[in-house]
This record gives C-alpha cells, structure tokens and sequence, in this order.
C-alpha cells in the first residue's frame, strides 16, 4: 500500500499525435491529454485598451475514461461538473502568466480525462500548465511564466490524512480537498469539504495542508524537469 504522504507515481509524454501543443499527464491510473491552442484574437468582451490576451481551459470526460461509459454531454462540451472544473483549471492557470506580457492571443487549454482514477482537476492543471507553458515558446512569449503551478488533492480517510486520492480513497474519504500552489510557495486556491462528515477539526485541516505543500513541491519539480 501506498505511504500518506506519497505521491502516485507521475508519467509526462508528449509524444501524442496533435498539431498543438500537447502534453499527456499520467498519475497513478488517471490520464489527462491536455493541448494548447493558440488565437492570434482575444475574447469580444477583452477591453480594447488593455495589453496582452486571455487564457482559458475547457475540461471534457472521454467515453472510455471510466469502467461505466461516460456519456457525452447532451448540451455543450461539458456537463455541470466539468464546467465547474474548467473554471477552476482557467483561473489557476491565469494565476500563473502575467497576461499583459502574452500578446493579443487566446490560449486555450482543453483537458481531456482518457483514464479516470480520482485527481482528474488536479492533474489536469498539472499537465496543463506543461501544454501552456509550451504554447507560449511558441509565440516567444514564455517570459511572461511567473513560475511553475502545480495542484493535488488531499484528504481524511479513516481518521488519517492522505496525499494525491485515487478513486478508492477519494470514495471513501471523510474530507477531500484540491489545492493549487505556485513555485513561489503561495497558494492559488484551496477547495474543500467534510464529505462524509459532520465537519473537521484545524489539527486535520493543517495536516492536510502540510501534505499539499509536500505534493505540490514535489510536482513542482517534475514540471521543471519537462519543460
């Protein structure tokens, strides 16, 4: 069995067949294939006197990613979840360029879950964050990475803290948590709930924080090696 405070292992590849930028993310048994597009535009909504462009991140199951099949969004490229993880991989990543430095583009980022085993948000911004990062050498444009961006999920299972949850402790956890961190140490965004519980207490909440901070660390330097 895998220790608490131990990462599954992680696998980066870009060696996929894709005209943009693609970088395909494996922890554990889940699979992210996450590509970059480039826009020479931004949004309709962008202000005209405002530098730079936008980043943003689409977020989509595939059929085969789960032992059940996933069905296709009926409206849309996602459903209701998927449009509340996008949002969460879009701000995360923006957190990690300085946007007036990246031209007039649209870089959009999807995320494509091939094999789901829990962690799918967290490693999608992992592997994210790759595909943006090589989007934006493309352009020439890679000076404006404020530094790298990592994220992983924490939680309470039978009482203890666990790092990086795969589907069997992710379904069994008391509390689960995301959390996003930057290589400057800062946290970008921290989401959390007691799952199947009545709440948690500050001794588990900062356990769990302290095994986030570990992960991220050590992601953190797993993207420094790729990119």
């Amino acid at each position: 069995m895998r220790p608490a405070n131990e990462l599954r292992p992680v696998t980066v590849r870009r060696d996929v067949p894709s005209v943009a930028p693609a970088v395909l993310w494996e922890q554990g048994e889940t699979a992210i294939l996450a590509t970059a597009t480039i826009e020479k535009v931004v949004p309709p909504w962008f202000p005209e006197d405002k530098p730079g462009g936008w980043v943003t991140a689409n977020y989509l199951m595939m059929p085969g990613s789960t032992p059940g099949r996933k069905r296709w969004p009926r409206t849309g490229h996602t459903d209701s979840r998927g449009t509340e993880i996008e949002r969460l991989i879009g701000r995360s990543l923006r957190a990690a360029v300085n946007m007036d430095q990246i031209g007039p583009h649209t870089i959009t980022i999807d995320c494509q879950v091939l094999r789901a085993d829990g962690g799918t948000r967290t490693a999608a911004i992992c592997g994210g964050f790759l595909a943006l990062s090589d989007a934006l050498k493309a352009v020439g444009t890679d000076s404006a990475i404020r530094g790298e961006l990592a994220a992983v999920s924490v939680g309470v299972v039978e009482g203890k803290p666990v790092l990086d949850l795969d589907y069997p402790l992710d379904s069994n956890a008391d509390v689960d948590m995301n959390i996003v961190r930057n290589a400057a140490g800062q946290y970008v965004e921290i989401q959390g709930s007691a799952e199947a519980a009545a709440g948690f207490g500050s001794e588990h909440l900062t356990a769990m924080l302290d095994l986030a901070v570990l992960g991220c660390n050590e992601l953190i330097e797993i993207q420094r090696k790729h990119r």
